[in-house]
């Protein structure tokens, strides 16, 4: 099922998101519709793809309400102790204007404000993942914005799912938006009767909604064109095999494109992981699923130290990585290269996607050697402030002028020429 192979055999287990021409040409003709049509396309698209006519698009209040009492307790419960947990986490990351004055009296700064107005696509259909929610929603809303727009596809009855309404009640979204898909993006992206132009799209979805969001860049930001799930785990032999197998089948069980790799200095560990492995599967609900992952992209391999699997996973620049030896303080050290770091034997990745608080939207496909998680960061925006004086200008004016001459761009020396000769003809 998940196969033990060497350094380079492990590599090329990489999964990284393409797309057809085809698709391409597809996802085009859905914006352009859109754009054109509005909320006839989406109407239209809505009846098409998930096979449902609807009457309005929006998700009224009464309907919240309804929810929000037709959900289990013991889930209000689950989904209020996250969120504390995941605001908690996110207020440490708020970033505060700040104002410098030199002592000529010149004046630097940078002011911080929130995006005005953020869109969250939120999978559904027959997926119920109020967790996205959570993770897409709080950071905006400890950010400041606004308005948070989620959008999320319909079940085949025409309703949103009782479970993710209640999380976005609980997140503190203004509006929902019965559609979903490519289209969704596109009336995020270019605004209809009933989906207001947003500034920023976040939130994961399926291969037409990743490339309509890759489509759209521009005219509005996103988070990013995120790939499959991925997790790699570095075990020592003090790693329990049944800890080990059962976190890479927590991530095979996604989807059939998933990556879930183990880099172990324990031969004896990688043949009890794959035993492990093959026990557990079977007891799955999702168990086809992550047998296909794994047989696909799962991979085990064994190292000489752990200095090796550092270096290797520091390669991969897995979404998720697990730290399971003797002493993780003293490996990460040599991680630079991870969206999200869970260290010793009780830190499964699962605490990450539900309730340990740090964001479980994370860089995918190697992209966490330049991207970031999801944070409060994504949904503010920095304005710069200068403030000079005559004896800053002064200070400062040759050398501005020495470099636009340089580039060729007189009119750049020109302003500053001006006003120095003013200082000049008044005796400097």
């Amino acid at each position: 099922m998940i196969e033990i192979v060497g350094r380079e055999a492990l590599l090329r287990k990489r999964k990284t998101a393409e797309f057809s021409d085809e698709e391409v040409a597809t996802v085009r003709k859905i914006i352009t519709r859109v754009k054109e049509e509005g909320d006839q396309a989406l109407v239209a698209f809505t009846k098409q793809f998930d096979g449902v006519k609807l009457d309005s698009l929006h998700v009224e209040e009464a309907e919240l309400a309804e929810a929000v009492q037709a959900v289990e307790p013991k889930l209000m419960t689950a989904l209020r102790h996250a969120a504390e947990r995941i605001r908690r986490f996110h207020e440490k990351q708020l970033t505060a204007s700040w104002i410098m004055e030199e002592a000529d009296g010149t004046i630097l700064g940078q002011r911080v404000h929130p995006l005005e107005r953020v869109g969250v696509y939120v999978p559904g259909g027959r997926a119920v993942y109020p967790s996205t929610v959570l993770m897409n929603v709080i950071p905006a809303v400890v950010a400041g914005v606004k308005e948070v727009v989620m959008v999320t596809p319909p079940q085949p009855d025409g309703s949103i799912p009782a479970a993710t309404l209640a999380a976005a009640t609980v997140a503190g979204v203004n509006r929902v938006v019965k559609v979903g898909g490519a289209q969704a993006v596109a009336a995020l992206a270019y605004g209809t009767a009933s989906v207001p132009k947003v500034d920023k799209i976040v939130g994961p979805g399926n291969r037409f909604v990743a490339l309509a969001k890759q489509l759209v860049f521009g005219e509005v930001d996103i988070d990013s064109v995120a790939g499959p799930s991925e997790i790699v785990v570095i075990a020592d032999e003090t790693a329990d095999p049944v800890f080990v197998a059962a976190d890479l089948l927590s991530q095979a069980e996604h989807g059939e494109d998933s990556s879930a790799i183990l880099i172990t200095t324990s031969a004896d560990l990688a043949a009890n992981v794959q035993t492990e492995v093959v026990r557990q599967c079977k007891r799955l609900v999702r168990g086809r699923i992550a047998q296909t992952a794994l047989e696909r992209y799962g991979a085990i391999t064994v190292v000489g130290d752990l200095q090796e699997a550092a270096e290797l996973s520091n390669q991969l620049a897995p979404e998720h990585l697990e730290l399971m030896v003797a002493d993780p303080w003293g490996l990460l050290g040599r991680i630079r290269h991870a969206g999200a770091v869970f260290l010793g034997p009780y830190s499964t990745e699962p605490l990450g996607d539900y309730v340990a608080g740090p964001n479980h939207v994370l860089p995918t496909a190697g992209t966490a050697r330049f991207f970031s998680p999801l944070g409060v960061d994504h949904f503010l925006k920095k304005s710069s402030l200068l403030c000079y004086g005559k004896e800053a200008l002064l200070r400062d004016g040759p050398q501005a002028m020495a470099l636009a001459e340089a580039e060729g761009l007189g009119a750049h020396a020109a302003a500053i020429r001006v006003r120095l000769e003013r200082e000049g003809a008044k005796g400097r």
